[in-house]
């Protein structure tokens, strides 16, 4: 609350993700029938093994013509940026559409937007496309999706993103939503959540980066990280412009 940030523990060791094996996966099992394969940082952060894992299953997903998407997801607590970099920087050229936020993009791909500010709300959207376009350049993505958070104080936070299209030469920007937090985690995870929603049901990029920025402003009004919103509680949104007014 206000001033005071919120503390994340990591409690993954010795857990069966982090004990995982390359021969514990049937690649071609699992993704029969799969048309979108989602993966975060953190899974690659966790082990050495699981970043071999991460590299394993996105080029099984590639062959197959599986939709790939990422969020970088970067947790100093896990792992050293220069580590991040080395290991993401091998799984990234098979990622379709990279999730980021500020930090993350440098301190993952050592990609920064020129002269922001986010903690006193100085963001600049054409150091935003830059990042996004280079990222695809890069890595050859084809979407590349940012949030673009500015934190009043702990408890009050603005909240839009920005949705780059590689092949349209397109970035499209979110509503702006200020935000009084309940709970800020899963904040992200509902934020991309909405943008595959969005892809997936063939929305068009402003649609999908509204959608995408709206479910992810609702979940930070609920108390822990699962986002109990439904598809028409995130249209109310984005049609009524957040009044909050009493539904009776």
């Amino acid at each position: 609350a206000s001033q005071r940030p919120s503390k994340v523990i990591y409690d993954r060791k010795n857990s069966s993700i982090a004990e995982a094996k390359p021969e514990d996966f049937d690649w071609d099992y699992i993704f029969e029938g799969v048309t979108w394969f989602h993966w975060t940082g953190i899974t690659p952060a966790l082990s050495d093994n699981l970043a071999e894992i991460c590299l394993m299953a996105c080029k099984f997903a590639k062959q197959k013509g599986i939709t790939v998407s990422c969020d970088l997801n970067y947790r100093k607590n896990l792992w050293s940026s220069e580590c991040a970099e080395r290991v993401m920087s091998k799984i990234m050229p098979y990622v379709d559409v990279c999730i980021a936020n500020e930090e993350d993009a440098d301190k993952v791909l050592g990609i920064k937007p020129i002269c922001n500010d986010v903690e006193h709300g100085n963001l600049n959207k054409e150091g935003y496309i830059d990042v996004a376009r280079t990222i695809c350049e890069r890595y050859g993505c084809k979407y590349v999706a940012i949030t673009l958070r500015e934190s009043y104080s702990a408890s009050i936070n603005g909240w839009s993103a920005m949705l780059y299209d590689m092949e349209r030469k397109e970035a499209v920007f979110s509503t702006k939503y200020d935000i009084q937090i309940v709970d800020r985690v899963g904040g992200g995870d509902s934020f991309t959540a909405g943008i595959i929603y969005g892809m997936v049901s063939g929305l068009e990029n402003q649609e999908i980066v509204e959608f995408a920025t709206a479910s992810s402003c609702l979940k930070h009004t609920i108390e822990g990280d699962y986002n109990r919103t439904t598809v028409e509680d995130v249209k109310k949104l984005i049609y009524s412009g957040g009044a909050g007014r009493v539904e009776r």
